[in-house]
């Protein structure tokens, strides 16, 4: 991590010198979003940027600021977090029988598994096997840049969020 940031901070630093136009904004945006201890929210000079970009993104044609230096372009987003174990990924389905949006996680649960007393009835048994869903639960830091470490050639994900 602190490679990352030394990274980050070589290529922005002429960033905070002066006022930020452009890609020295998508820099400023990258380094704030890299932070993960504190994040963002707890360094006070990344609240300019990070704030900035919140409003941003609220109007039309928005596009991210980007820093070319870093080589990362725009961030990637995931809203939903991983199913809880047992469950799949599965989605709602709309009037027409097409799912949507993946925002389910589904397992098939047999009902009656506990009542049938050794005796197996294939009525029954048709009836007792269920698909149990539940919400998909959301990401707390939806957000992500990939970040290659020059030094080890990995690329590390930085997660982060843009409430207000």
């Amino acid at each position: 991590m602190n490679v990352v940031i030394g990274i980050l901070l070589s290529v922005s630093a002429t960033v905070f010198a002066a006022p930020a136009a452009g890609s020295e904004w998508g820099c400023e945006v990258l380094l704030c979003a890299a932070s993960s201890n504190p994040s963002w929210r707890g360094v006070a000079s990344c609240h300019p940027p990070m704030k900035r970009l919140i409003s941003a993104m609220k109007k039309p044609g928005f596009d991210w600021p980007t820093c070319p230096a870093a080589g990362t372009g725009s961030p990637g987003f995931e809203r939903y977090a991983a199913c809880p174990k047992g469950y799949q990924v599965g989605s709602r389905q709309d009037r027409n029988g097409f799912g949507r949006e993946q925002n389910l996680c589904v397992k098939t649960v047999n009902m009656c598994q506990d009542r049938t007393h050794g005796f197996y009835n294939s009525d029954r048994q048709q009836g007792c096997i269920q698909t149990v869903s539940i919400s998909r639960p959301l990401k707390s830091e939806p957000y992500f840049f990939d970040i290659k470490n020059e030094t080890s050639g990995q690329t590390e994900r930085h997660w982060f969020e843009l409430h207000k």
